[in-house]
Protein backbone atom coordinates (compact mmCIF):
# COMPACT_ATOMS: atom_id res chain seq x y z
CA UNK A 1 0.00 0.00 0.00
CA UNK A 2 1.21 3.36 -0.73
CA UNK A 3 0.36 7.12 -1.11
CA UNK A 4 0.09 8.75 -4.49
CA UNK A 5 -0.48 12.04 -6.22
CA UNK A 6 -2.91 13.31 -7.99
CA UNK A 7 -1.77 12.93 -11.97
CA UNK A 8 -2.35 15.49 -14.63
CA UNK A 9 -3.94 12.65 -17.16
CA UNK A 10 -6.06 12.39 -14.10
CA UNK A 11 -7.82 15.37 -15.17
CA UNK A 12 -7.67 14.97 -18.91
CA UNK A 13 -9.24 11.50 -19.29
CA UNK A 14 -12.94 12.31 -18.54
CA UNK A 15 -14.77 12.87 -15.11
CA UNK A 16 -16.52 10.62 -13.26
CA UNK A 17 -19.84 10.70 -11.34
CA UNK A 18 -19.84 13.09 -8.02
CA UNK A 19 -19.14 10.42 -5.36
CA UNK A 20 -17.14 11.20 -2.26
CA UNK A 21 -14.43 8.76 -3.36
CA UNK A 22 -12.98 7.54 -6.89
CA UNK A 23 -11.49 4.65 -6.83
CA UNK A 24 -8.98 4.09 -9.60
CA UNK A 25 -9.02 0.11 -11.30
CA UNK A 26 -6.10 -0.60 -13.44
CA UNK A 27 -6.73 -3.89 -15.15
CA UNK A 28 -6.13 -6.32 -17.54
CA UNK A 29 -9.26 -8.08 -19.20
CA UNK A 30 -7.21 -11.75 -19.71
CA UNK A 31 -6.01 -11.31 -15.79
CA UNK A 32 -7.06 -13.58 -13.85
CA UNK A 33 -6.74 -11.68 -10.60
CA UNK A 34 -8.90 -9.24 -11.77
CA UNK A 35 -11.46 -11.79 -12.30
CA UNK A 36 -10.77 -13.38 -9.00
CA UNK A 37 -11.30 -9.46 -7.40
CA UNK A 38 -15.06 -9.50 -9.08
CA UNK A 39 -16.47 -11.23 -5.63
CA UNK A 40 -15.19 -8.15 -3.53
CA UNK A 41 -15.95 -5.74 -6.07
CA UNK A 42 -19.52 -6.86 -5.95
CA UNK A 43 -19.90 -6.71 -2.28
CA UNK A 44 -18.23 -3.22 -2.16
CA UNK A 45 -20.55 -2.20 -4.40
CA UNK A 46 -23.81 -3.32 -2.46
CA UNK A 47 -22.30 -2.32 1.24
CA UNK A 48 -21.10 1.25 0.00
CA UNK A 49 -21.35 1.67 -3.34
CA UNK A 50 -23.01 5.04 -2.94
CA UNK A 51 -19.65 6.34 -1.42
CA UNK A 52 -17.37 5.62 -4.28
CA UNK A 53 -16.97 5.60 -8.16
CA UNK A 54 -15.22 3.09 -10.19
CA UNK A 55 -12.98 4.27 -13.17
CA UNK A 56 -11.28 1.27 -15.03
CA UNK A 57 -8.37 1.86 -16.58
CA UNK A 58 -6.75 -0.54 -19.07
CA UNK A 59 -2.95 -1.25 -18.28
CA UNK A 60 -2.16 -2.54 -21.25
CA UNK A 61 0.32 -5.09 -19.11
CA UNK A 62 -0.51 -8.60 -20.53
CA UNK A 63 -1.24 -7.07 -23.88
CA UNK A 64 2.74 -6.35 -24.24
CA UNK A 65 3.10 -10.13 -23.70
CA UNK A 66 4.56 -11.73 -26.75
CA UNK A 67 2.04 -14.61 -26.82
CA UNK A 68 2.96 -16.25 -29.78
CA UNK A 69 5.96 -18.03 -27.66
CA UNK A 70 4.66 -21.19 -25.95
CA UNK A 71 7.07 -20.23 -22.45
CA UNK A 72 4.44 -17.36 -22.01
CA UNK A 73 1.50 -19.67 -22.46
CA UNK A 74 2.76 -22.00 -19.70
CA UNK A 75 3.29 -19.01 -17.65
CA UNK A 76 -0.26 -17.98 -18.05
CA UNK A 77 -2.03 -21.79 -17.88
CA UNK A 78 0.37 -21.86 -14.48
CA UNK A 79 -1.23 -18.77 -13.07
CA UNK A 80 -4.65 -19.17 -14.20
CA UNK A 81 -4.66 -22.65 -12.51
CA UNK A 82 -3.07 -21.09 -9.13
CA UNK A 83 -5.85 -17.94 -9.49
CA UNK A 84 -8.88 -20.12 -10.03
CA UNK A 85 -8.15 -23.07 -6.90
CA UNK A 86 -7.20 -20.05 -4.97
CA UNK A 87 -10.32 -17.64 -5.22
CA UNK A 88 -13.18 -19.67 -6.18
CA UNK A 89 -13.20 -17.83 -9.74
CA UNK A 90 -12.93 -20.19 -12.21
CA UNK A 91 -10.90 -20.14 -15.08
CA UNK A 92 -10.48 -22.58 -18.05
CA UNK A 93 -6.67 -23.08 -18.95
CA UNK A 94 -7.26 -24.89 -21.44
CA UNK A 95 -8.35 -22.07 -23.55
CA UNK A 96 -4.15 -21.69 -24.09
CA UNK A 97 -3.92 -24.89 -26.09
CA UNK A 98 -6.98 -25.03 -27.65
CA UNK A 99 -8.33 -21.12 -28.66
CA UNK A 100 -5.69 -18.65 -27.42
CA UNK A 101 -5.77 -15.13 -27.50
CA UNK A 102 -4.04 -13.65 -30.26
CA UNK A 103 -4.66 -9.89 -30.23
CA UNK A 104 -4.76 -8.90 -26.52
CA UNK A 105 -4.56 -4.97 -27.78
CA UNK A 106 -7.93 -5.08 -30.19
CA UNK A 107 -9.72 -6.39 -26.42
CA UNK A 108 -8.63 -3.59 -24.80
CA UNK A 109 -9.73 -1.08 -27.80
CA UNK A 110 -13.07 -3.08 -27.84
CA UNK A 111 -13.65 -2.03 -24.12
CA UNK A 112 -13.08 1.27 -24.80
CA UNK A 113 -15.09 1.26 -27.51
CA UNK A 114 -17.96 0.06 -25.50
CA UNK A 115 -17.34 2.96 -22.90
CA UNK A 116 -18.23 5.21 -25.43
CA UNK A 117 -21.83 4.23 -25.24
CA UNK A 118 -21.26 4.52 -21.02
CA UNK A 119 -19.56 3.30 -18.10
CA UNK A 120 -22.01 1.02 -17.62
CA UNK A 121 -22.02 -0.30 -20.84
CA UNK A 122 -18.48 -0.55 -20.63
CA UNK A 123 -18.48 -2.87 -17.38
CA UNK A 124 -21.32 -4.72 -18.70
CA UNK A 125 -18.94 -5.84 -21.61
CA UNK A 126 -15.71 -6.21 -20.01
CA UNK A 127 -17.68 -8.10 -17.29
CA UNK A 128 -19.02 -10.72 -20.27
CA UNK A 129 -15.71 -10.35 -22.35
CA UNK A 130 -14.09 -12.13 -18.81
CA UNK A 131 -17.10 -14.65 -18.24
CA UNK A 132 -16.48 -15.54 -22.17
CA UNK A 133 -12.86 -15.62 -21.80
CA UNK A 134 -12.53 -17.64 -18.25
CA UNK A 135 -15.16 -20.06 -18.58
CA UNK A 136 -16.20 -20.63 -22.54
CA UNK A 137 -12.82 -20.45 -23.66
CA UNK A 138 -13.48 -18.36 -26.65
CA UNK A 139 -10.50 -16.11 -28.23
CA UNK A 140 -11.90 -12.34 -27.21
CA UNK A 141 -9.60 -10.83 -29.97
CA UNK A 142 -11.91 -12.37 -32.23
CA UNK A 143 -14.01 -9.59 -33.93
CA UNK A 144 -17.05 -11.99 -34.03
CA UNK A 145 -16.55 -12.29 -30.38
CA UNK A 146 -16.58 -8.80 -29.72
CA UNK A 147 -19.56 -8.04 -31.69
CA UNK A 148 -21.47 -11.05 -30.01
CA UNK A 149 -20.60 -9.93 -26.55
CA UNK A 150 -21.62 -6.47 -27.27
CA UNK A 151 -25.59 -7.69 -28.48
CA UNK A 152 -25.41 -9.78 -25.67
CA UNK A 153 -25.41 -6.65 -23.10
CA UNK A 154 -27.21 -4.60 -24.79
CA UNK A 155 -24.56 -2.14 -27.12
CA UNK A 156 -26.02 -0.76 -30.50
CA UNK A 157 -23.96 -3.15 -32.19
CA UNK A 158 -23.14 -1.18 -35.54
CA UNK A 159 -22.12 1.89 -33.25
CA UNK A 160 -19.82 -0.32 -31.42
CA UNK A 161 -18.32 -1.46 -34.90
CA UNK A 162 -17.09 1.92 -35.83
CA UNK A 163 -16.02 3.04 -32.60
CA UNK A 164 -13.82 -0.45 -32.27
CA UNK A 165 -11.74 1.13 -35.48
CA UNK A 166 -12.39 5.03 -34.05
CA UNK A 167 -9.50 7.46 -33.06
CA UNK A 168 -11.72 8.16 -30.11
CA UNK A 169 -11.27 4.52 -29.04
CA UNK A 170 -7.79 4.62 -29.79
CA UNK A 171 -6.85 7.68 -27.69
CA UNK A 172 -9.08 6.91 -24.93
CA UNK A 173 -6.86 3.68 -24.45
CA UNK A 174 -4.04 6.07 -24.59
CA UNK A 175 -5.47 7.78 -22.12
CA UNK A 176 -5.21 4.89 -19.96
CA UNK A 177 -1.90 3.76 -20.54
CA UNK A 178 -0.44 7.35 -19.55
CA UNK A 179 -2.53 7.27 -16.56
CA UNK A 180 -0.94 4.14 -15.74
CA UNK A 181 2.64 5.32 -16.37
CA UNK A 182 1.71 8.87 -14.39
CA UNK A 183 0.60 6.28 -11.35
CA UNK A 184 3.38 4.14 -11.61
CA UNK A 185 1.49 0.96 -11.68
CA UNK A 186 3.39 -2.16 -12.62
CA UNK A 187 0.88 -5.02 -11.85
CA UNK A 188 -2.50 -5.52 -11.28
CA UNK A 189 -4.87 -5.36 -9.98
CA UNK A 190 -4.34 -2.12 -8.13
CA UNK A 191 -6.46 0.08 -6.59
CA UNK A 192 -6.13 3.88 -6.18
CA UNK A 193 -8.32 5.81 -4.27
CA UNK A 194 -8.45 9.40 -3.92
CA UNK A 195 -11.21 11.70 -2.29
CA UNK A 196 -12.63 15.35 -2.96
CA UNK A 197 -9.98 17.27 -1.39
CA UNK A 198 -6.93 17.26 -4.36
CA UNK A 199 -4.55 18.65 -1.85
CA UNK A 200 -4.78 14.80 -0.07
CA UNK A 201 -2.91 11.82 -1.64
CA UNK A 202 -4.79 8.68 -2.87
CA UNK A 203 -3.89 5.36 -1.56
CA UNK A 204 -2.55 2.75 -3.98
CA UNK A 205 -2.74 -0.93 -3.58
CA UNK A 206 -2.21 -3.56 -5.34
CA UNK A 207 -2.78 -7.29 -5.97
CA UNK A 208 -6.13 -9.03 -4.40
CA UNK A 209 -6.56 -8.48 0.05
CA UNK A 210 -9.60 -9.83 2.51
CA UNK A 211 -12.84 -7.24 2.23
CA UNK A 212 -12.09 -5.65 5.27
CA UNK A 213 -8.80 -4.05 4.11
CA UNK A 214 -10.71 -2.02 0.88
CA UNK A 215 -13.52 -1.03 3.60
CA UNK A 216 -10.86 0.40 6.23
CA UNK A 217 -9.21 2.07 3.05
CA UNK A 218 -12.44 3.74 2.11
CA UNK A 219 -13.11 4.82 5.73
CA UNK A 220 -9.68 6.66 5.83
CA UNK A 221 -10.93 8.66 2.56
CA UNK A 222 -14.23 9.15 3.99
CA UNK A 223 -14.78 12.35 6.48
CA UNK A 224 -17.82 10.53 7.62
CA UNK A 225 -17.78 7.04 8.44
CA UNK A 226 -19.32 4.90 6.15
CA UNK A 227 -23.18 3.43 6.72
CA UNK A 228 -23.26 -0.06 5.72
CA UNK A 229 -26.21 -1.08 3.66
CA UNK A 230 -27.34 -4.70 4.03
CA UNK A 231 -27.47 -7.10 0.38
CA UNK A 232 -30.78 -7.46 -1.10
CA UNK A 233 -32.81 -10.30 -1.36
CA UNK A 234 -30.64 -13.20 -2.79
CA UNK A 235 -33.44 -13.01 -6.25
CA UNK A 236 -33.24 -9.17 -6.48
CA UNK A 237 -29.30 -9.95 -6.72
CA UNK A 238 -29.30 -12.31 -9.14
CA UNK A 239 -31.62 -10.67 -11.31
CA UNK A 240 -29.73 -7.76 -11.24
CA UNK A 241 -26.48 -9.29 -11.93
CA UNK A 242 -27.68 -12.12 -14.52
CA UNK A 243 -24.90 -14.48 -14.15
CA UNK A 244 -22.97 -14.87 -10.87
CA UNK A 245 -20.82 -17.70 -9.16
CA UNK A 246 -21.50 -19.19 -6.20
CA UNK A 247 -18.44 -17.71 -4.75
CA UNK A 248 -19.84 -14.36 -5.20
CA UNK A 249 -22.95 -14.74 -3.63
CA UNK A 250 -20.74 -16.25 -0.73
CA UNK A 251 -18.85 -13.46 -0.39
CA UNK A 252 -21.82 -10.59 -0.99
CA UNK A 253 -23.84 -12.85 1.84
CA UNK A 254 -21.68 -13.98 4.05
CA UNK A 255 -22.27 -17.79 3.45
CA UNK A 256 -20.58 -20.69 3.09
CA UNK A 257 -20.39 -22.16 -0.56
CA UNK A 258 -22.35 -25.19 0.81
CA UNK A 259 -24.70 -22.95 2.25
CA UNK A 260 -24.99 -21.34 -0.88
CA UNK A 261 -25.72 -24.53 -3.21
CA UNK A 262 -28.81 -25.47 -0.94
CA UNK A 263 -29.97 -21.93 -1.45
CA UNK A 264 -29.56 -22.11 -5.15
CA UNK A 265 -31.01 -25.79 -5.71
CA UNK A 266 -34.44 -23.98 -3.91
CA UNK A 267 -34.33 -22.00 -6.59
CA UNK A 268 -33.19 -24.19 -9.58
CA UNK A 269 -36.34 -25.79 -8.74
CA UNK A 270 -38.47 -22.58 -8.45
CA UNK A 271 -37.11 -22.30 -12.24
CA UNK A 272 -35.70 -18.75 -11.05
CA UNK A 273 -31.81 -19.93 -12.40
CA UNK A 274 -30.47 -22.57 -14.31
CA UNK A 275 -26.82 -24.09 -13.19
CA UNK A 276 -23.75 -23.78 -15.04
CA UNK A 277 -20.98 -25.95 -13.98
CA UNK A 278 -17.27 -24.63 -13.94
CA UNK A 279 -13.81 -26.33 -13.99
CA UNK A 280 -13.67 -24.95 -10.42
CA UNK A 281 -16.47 -24.33 -8.96
CA UNK A 282 -20.35 -23.51 -10.21
CA UNK A 283 -21.95 -20.46 -11.89
CA UNK A 284 -26.06 -19.67 -11.75
CA UNK A 285 -27.98 -17.76 -14.73
CA UNK A 286 -31.40 -15.67 -13.74
CA UNK A 287 -33.96 -16.49 -16.08
CA UNK A 288 -35.89 -13.83 -17.64
CA UNK A 289 -39.70 -14.21 -17.12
Amino acid sequence: MSRIGHTSSKKQCGKSEKKPVEIYMFIDPLCPSCWALEPILKKLHIEYGRYFSIKHVLSGRLANLNLSKKKNYENIVELWEKTASRSGMSCDSSLWYENPVDSPHIVSIAIKAAELQGRRAGIRFLRKLQEVLFLDKKNISDLEVLNDCAGDVGLDIEEFSTDLHSESAAKAFQCDLKITSEMDVHEIPTLVFFNENVEDEGIKITGTYPYEIYVQILEEMLSERPVQSPPPHLETFLKFFRFVASKEIAVVYNMTISQVEKEMKKLLLKQVVEQIPAKYGTFWRYIEE
